[in-house]
């Protein structure tokens, strides 16, 4: 059974006091559904272009936006890694946004290696556990520094890490658990290629339970392409897989983990005002009761909203108009029996 050794630490803890806050004052901003469109597909490029970075792919952001926009023919390799990772990304906000639980399986993890690897690896190498060993070389050095464990061990490590996952979901903070996941993987290696952009994608699954409304726009992968050696000495491990797996201690990492988390929501938090300054964005502080009033009573009627503001009927209805096209209320019932939710 996968058993990490970690330690809550001051500076873990305080992480997580940190972003939990930063989550709930981002999740009581209001912002129109164009807003929030423009800023997905932003996050969505700057994670590709990252994630991809991260594993060596020398397209600028700029390139990548550019692939990402038009999908040219006769795709060069990295154009091919920069397509898939975002039609995987994609993909994954999808299964994420729906209603029904969409959770971590040998499956899914498989399915997402399958996704960043299409044209890129040998079919019988794609959506597979590898079947040869691999190793993790230093490039400066062009030596070895980490040996995975042996291909005949991955298919027990991938289920002894989903069991643990499964176990220990709603109880261990999602944070914690996200964190570990993600080094676990990383360490195991199931893959011969696609390990690290798999590793990201699937640890987004778990972050999605910080309960984060603009979800979609976070890019955590970003924190690391700032810094990727940082990231790679955090993440990674130095070694024999058997000689280093039970002095493996994971409180460095959920740190750094974390750090990043914080970053990330900070730069969120900075551009989110900055995009949604605009006439048919902005919202006045009567919006601002109106919306404040829904939040404690569950629904508004223009009656009540009269009762909030010195507003006229027709700039009422106006206001309650704007807020419907920027998809923050709806309207429910006829004539009198009109109130918006």
């Amino acid at each position: 059974m996968f058993n990490p050794k970690y330690a809550i630490s001051h500076k873990l803890l305080s992480n997580i006091k940190s972003i939990n806050k930063r989550v709930y004052e981002l999740n009581r901003k209001k912002f129109s559904k164009i807003v929030l469109h423009k800023m997905e597909k932003s996050a969505r490029e700057i994670s590709t272009f990252a994630s991809t970075s991260i594993e060596g792919n020398p397209l600028p952001l700029t390139d990548v936006k550019q692939i990402l926009k038009s999908t040219p023919q006769n795709l060069g390799s990295s154009e091919q890694e920069v397509i898939n990772y975002n039609k995987a990304l994609v993909n994954l906000n999808k299964k994420l946004s729906l209603r029904g639980h969409f959770s971590l399986t040998v499956e899914s993890i498989c399915t997402i290696q399958k996704q960043v690897t299409e044209k890129l690896v040998p079919i019988h190498e794609s959506g597979k556990f590898r079947l040869k060993p691999v190793f993790v070389n230093d490039p400066k050095k062009n030596q070895t520094i980490y040996w995975p464990p042996d291909a005949k061990d991955i298919p027990i490590l991938m289920s002894q890490l989903i069991e643990f996952i499964k176990i220990k979901k709603g109880n261990f903070d999602p944070l914690i658990l996200a964190g570990l996941f993600h080094k676990q993987l990383v360490i195991i290696h199931p893959f011969m290629d696609g390990n690290g952009r798999t590793s990201r994608l699937a640890t987004k699954v778990l972050l999605k339970d910080l309960g984060l409304d603009t979800f979609n726009l976070f890019s955590f992968e970003n924190y690391y392409n700032r810094n990727v050696s940082n990231y790679f000495k955090s993440v990674g491990v130095i070694g024999n897989y058997y000689e280093t797996r039970d002095s493996i201690d994971f409180t460095s990492w959920l740190e750094y983990f974390t750090d990043g988390i914080i970053d990330e929501l900070l730069r969120v938090k900075k551009l989110l005002p900055e995009i949604s300054v605009s006439p048919e964005t902005k919202l006045m502080p009567y919006h601002e009761k109106m919306l404040e009033y829904i939040e404690k009573n569950g629904f508004i009627t223009d009656r009540e909203y009269a009762k909030l503001t010195d507003r006229g009927k027709s700039t009422r209805i106006l206001d309650f108009k704007k807020l419907q096209n920027m998809g923050l209320i709806k309207r429910f019932g006829k004539g009198r029996s009109t109130y918006y939710k």
